[in-house]
């Protein structure tokens, strides 16, 4: 994959955290996965998130990675 393709990928991925999110305000969704709603705010707007943050939002949201990073597959993961 080129550089330009991986750029394409990462600036979806703000959009799809925001849709895993859903009605919730960043500070509910944040309180609700352990973690700082000013980070959330920051992945929300552009900035690359850490894999601990990564992790942590696949487990309890119950999201795939594939989906979440890629906007590969379902949104959800099968049990």
């Amino acid at each position: 994959m080129t550089r330009a393709g991986v750029d394409r990928i990462k600036r979806r991925l703000p959009d799809r955290l925001a849709q895993v999110r859903g009605d919730r305000s960043q500070r509910q969704f944040a309180r609700d996965l352990g973690v700082f709603q000013q980070n959330v705010n920051r992945y929300e707007n552009g900035t690359t998130p850490h894999t601990d943050f990564l992790i942590t939002l696949a487990t309890k949201e119950n999201v795939s990675l594939d989906w979440l990073l890629l906007g590969k597959g379902r949104m959800k993961r099968n049990r």
